[in-house]
């Protein structure tokens, strides 16, 4: 991949912080970097907590976004899920009402400080408000382990799981549960142990996972993370960081262009963003969104312009990253 220099990743960089409905991840605010390649805007937008190594990735990604073409389409539209965060079960259609059409939503399960009859009340509350047609997902981020992920299954199989997104956080641990309730027909999702592991293809190896959640920045980019589910040779379903609309549609380009895709991708978080940086965000529309790149506007990059002590954090990250990239 070639390197752009910093001078010229910096020329457009623009920092942006952008507020949540509603709490998720732990976070209220959601900062980013976007700048414009010869492709069009790009984002740069790891989380906060991520060291420069893991972060470098998606600096990579986000050149690759800015600089490469995309691979070719396949399809034109994408369909996606709605997301639930950890909320209460009676704030469950407020949220639900923000994803026009979806008729799938993945629900956050497993949040620190909270219990199982937490989770319980919440999907029982997302089925009540999709009805028996929903397909309904659980995502635990790897909170629980082994025996809590199997009586948490069982307490939640009742309402017709489609699959489990990384109950637990190790490989050996997934491999061990799938094993367990593998009699309930409930398929397991591996994600972090996809995304975060340094060899991204071990989960399908060691039979942990039915499928793969794919994130093109944290794999590096679109080309990437298409190698990852060509050789895992497992569905894959793609997945987003909650990004602003121009990162949501590196993350549309590389669900566009996977020869098979099965279910409904988590590419609609954009409705979780109070704000974003166009006029015409990546916001399901039908449960569907389409395969375009976004502009931002310029305005709103200056109506959610970061701090410039926040701005200044940003372009430090940048320069260390690009020196983990020109390291190789």
């Amino acid at each position: 991949m070639h390197l752009p220099s910093l001078a010229d990743l910096r020329a457009s960089a623009r920092v942006v912080s952008l507020p949540l409905h509603t709490r998720f991840r732990g976070i209220d605010i959601r900062e980013a970097m976007l700048f414009e390649g010869p492709e069009g805007w790009t984002e740069f937008s790891p989380f906060t907590e991520y060291g420069d190594v893991e972060s470098a990735s998606w600096l990579a990604a986000a050149i690759e976004f800015g600089w490469q073409p995309t691979p070719a389409a396949l399809r034109d539209q994408i369909g996606v899920n709605a997301t639930v965060p950890a909320v209460a079960a009676a704030s469950v259609p407020d949220v639900l009402a923000r994803f026009d059409g979806c008729r799938t939503a993945k629900v956050k399960v497993a949040e620190p400080g909270q219990v199982l009859a937490d989770d319980v009340a919440r999907v029982r509350a997302v089925r009540e408000a999709m009805g028996p047609e929903g397909r309904i997902r659980i995502d635990a981020n790897g909170g629980w382990n082994l025996d809590e992920a199997e009586n948490a299954v069982h307490s939640l199989a009742a309402f017709d799981l489609e699959y489990v997104e990384q109950p637990c956080a190790t490989v050996a641990e997934l491999a061990e549960l799938r094993g367990r309730i593998r009699y309930m027909d409930i398929p397991v999702a591996a994600d972090e142990s996809v995304r975060k592991a340094d060899d991204p293809v071990a989960v399908a190896r060691a039979g942990a996972a039915d499928l793969l959640v794919i994130k093109a920045q944290p794999l590096g980019g679109v080309r990437r993370a298409l190698s990852v589910v060509a050789e895992a040779g497992l569905p894959a379903v793609v997945s987003s960081a909650l990004d602003t609309s121009v990162g949501l549609a590196m993350g549309v380009a590389l669900a566009a262009s996977l020869p098979e895709l099965e279910v409904d991708c988590g590419l609609g978080t954009a409705s979780l963003l109070a704000a974003d940086v166009t006029g015409e965000p990546l916001r399901p529309e039908g449960g569907m969104l389409p395969v375009r790149r976004v502009v931002p506007d310029a305005a709103l990059l200056d109506a959610h312009a970061a701090t410039p002590e926040r701005r200044d954090w940003w372009l430090a990250r940048l320069e260390r990253c690009h020196a983990v990239l020109q390291a190789g």
